[in-house]
């Protein structure tokens, strides 16, 4: 029985946990107020990746609402946690 585990986790660099992040999201909140919530920015903080969309208005205004947001492992992919701001 073979078992890959990848020296640098599953989910190596930002651009997988944004493809993961938007994979997750969609079913969830829908195509359309994910594409709204782009572009997507991630970073990792202790080995769990932290992606969030974009909140946008216009220049100078008071932005209300909120954006998606997820947590997933780097090591293994698990989903750790997913939410929305309102």
């Amino acid at each position: 029985m073979h078992k890959v585990t990848p020296k640098d986790g599953f989910v190596p660099d930002q651009e997988t946990a944004m493809r993961i992040a938007e994979a997750v999201w969609i079913p969830i909140y829908g195509v359309e107020q994910i594409k709204q919530e782009k572009p997507f920015v991630a970073e990792l903080k202790n080995g769990v990746w932290v992606v969030s969309g974009t909140l946008h208005g216009d220049a100078g205004a008071i932005l209300k609402g909120g954006v998606a947001t997820i947590e997933i492992s780097k090591a293994d992919g698990r989903i750790l946690k997913v939410s929305h701001g309102k």
